[in-house]
């Protein structure tokens, strides 16, 4: 709905133009990556868009992860979108239900719900050479043809279960805290999580004080320190205090980010967490087990008031020994031991480097995505592939920050939107990222990233691929990546 024209500062502005005039864009998913970009298209006067969304409710994650105790790890002034900052929450930390609400209420107010298509799985994409569109594929069999194509189906939505012997013979009830068992009532049970990551350190304590014995099974020891904020700190009052606390919190984060590069920083910070979990953890032989081998920050440090607390009750026991099989009654480890339990809860994580699982995309020439990313999932900015014309990813390689993803997806989605604009203005079909544009910004990115802590020896994260290469997060500052995705470099790519 968008023609060109300029205001009294010779800035270029949209002025209404019918539907069938401008581009079509498909959108995959609908989270806060999808919505955000949705809020800034239609800003921009593009309403030509729909969202494909395969489950009956939007939120992604937040709709999805729905276990006790779920909630974000960032204050919820700062994990929130800059055009919507004034929301109430009832806590610092947004809990899944509140953000899930939140995201239904950005999508009420600013027009979104109208632009999805719930119970649409999209399956693939094919970039047609002759027209320069891309033809879309759903699970239910429909044929969608986009002038553009963009990925908002997140990082973590592809879940990982251990490979364990025996799994499947297991009697009980059985779960990934993602696909959380609402009907099983753990009052009174004996349980087995296996894993203490993000997600387990959040469902541990909630389920603790219900269960007769919680035997927790962990192969490495995290980072978990207590939060940036109170968690009973009430919500800023004026307009202005809210404003500065999300000021605050961003320049918090930013100093984080800092201390990646920094062996010193790194060193004073872990030096005071030892002092910190020694003071939390008075036993000794508890604290050893809790204690990590590896630098501070070579993986997600997670946040928790209540994580060291609940481990000290007397109905849970820390469990160092790997686990060898699963059997019909429990679960048996190395030295022979078994324990035998009613329920066993994953709290496994997810496979972020799986970029774009399931769909299948295909770009110039038949090219699979998968081919092209035989080396490890690479974009420029995170946004662009090349050989694949017209087609954003939001969430893509290396944009993954301990920060707000929201602030990244904002400026993802204000980057799209821009370079629909110049698609438009230009009178082009279609724009392909330039190769030596993305290889020479992915070796300076893997450089950067080899020279901080995400690279320490003895440090296997999520955040690597199987190679080892890191493939999911963001080296430097939030304020780079804005800079970086402040315009589009036209001489970056080709325009057919």
């Amino acid at each position: 709905m968008v023609t060109n024209g300029a205001d009294n500062r010779g800035e270029i502005r949209l002025v209404s133009k019918s539907k069938d005039q401008t581009p079509k864009i498909a959108i995959a998913g609908c989270g806060f990556a999808a919505i955000g970009l949705a809020f800034w298209l239609k800003k921009a006067g593009f309403d030509n868009f729909t969202i494909y969304e395969r489950s009956a409710d939007l939120g992604g994650v937040w709709r999805d992860n729905h276990y006790p105790g779920a909630a974000c790890d960032v204050p919820s002034r700062f994990y929130s979108y800059s055009f919507e900052q004034d929301y109430r929450w009832s806590a610092p930390y947004g809990t899944q239900s509140e953000i899930l609400e939140y995201q239904n209420h950005c999508a009420r107010k600013y027009g979104v719900m109208e632009h999805i298509q719930f119970s649409t799985e999209i399956t693939g994409a094919n970039f047609d050479d002759a027209t320069g569109k891309w033809r879309i594929e759903t699970s239910g069999g429909e044929e969608i043809e986009a002038d553009l194509f963009v990925s908002a189906v997140g990082l973590f939505n592809q879940i990982a279960y251990p490979d364990i012997e025996g799994r499947e013979k297991f009697g009980g009830a059985q779960f990934h805290s993602a696909h959380w068992d609402d009907g099983l009532d753990l009052t009174g049970k004996t349980v087995a999580v296996i894993g203490t990551g993000a997600s387990a350190v959040q469902f541990v304590p909630a389920i603790q004080p219900k269960v007769a014995k919680l035997h927790l099974f962990q192969r490495t020891p995290q980072y978990v320190t207590q939060r940036m904020i109170p968690d009973h700190t009430p919500d800023g009052g004026t307009k202005l205090a809210r404003r500065w606390e999300r000021l605050c919190i961003y320049w918090q984060f930013e100093m984080v980010a800092r201390r990646r590069i920094s062996t010193q920083k790194t060193a004073e910070v872990q030096a005071g967490f030892m002092k910190y979990l020694e003071a939390q953890v008075p036993d000794a032989d508890l604290r050893a087990k809790l204690t990590p081998d590896y630098r501070f920050g070579c993986k997600r440090v997670l946040q928790s008031n209540d994580w060291y607390p609940a481990l000290q009750q007397p109905n849970v026991e820390v469990v160092t020994t790997p686990v060898q099989a699963i059997t019909e009654t429990g679960v048996k480890t190395s030295d022979g031991e078994l324990r035998d339990v009613d329920a066993i809860i994953y709290g496994t994580g997810f496979v972020p480097t799986d970029f774009l699982n399931p769909m299948n995309i295909t770009g110039i020439a038949g090219r699979q995505i998968t081919d092209a990313w035989a080396g490890g999932a690479e974009a420029y900015l995170g946004l662009t592939v090349s050989g694949f014309p017209n087609f954003f990813m939001m969430y893509g390689p290396n944009t993954n920050t301990a920060s707000s993803i929201i602030f990244m997806l904002e400026n993802q989605a204000r980057y799209i939107v821009k370079c629909v604009k110049g698609l438009v203005q230009g009178g082009a079909k279609t724009m392909n990222l330039r190769a030596d544009v993305q290889k020479s910004y992915n070796e300076e990115l893997q450089a950067r990233i080899g020279k901080t802590v995400l690279m320490d020896a003895n440090c296997h994260t999520y955040f690597q691929d199987p190679s080892g290469k890191v493939t999911t997060q963001w080296p430097g500052h939030l304020i780079e990546y804005r800079y970086k995705t402040r315009r589009v470099k036209k001489s970056d790519y080709d325009f057919a």
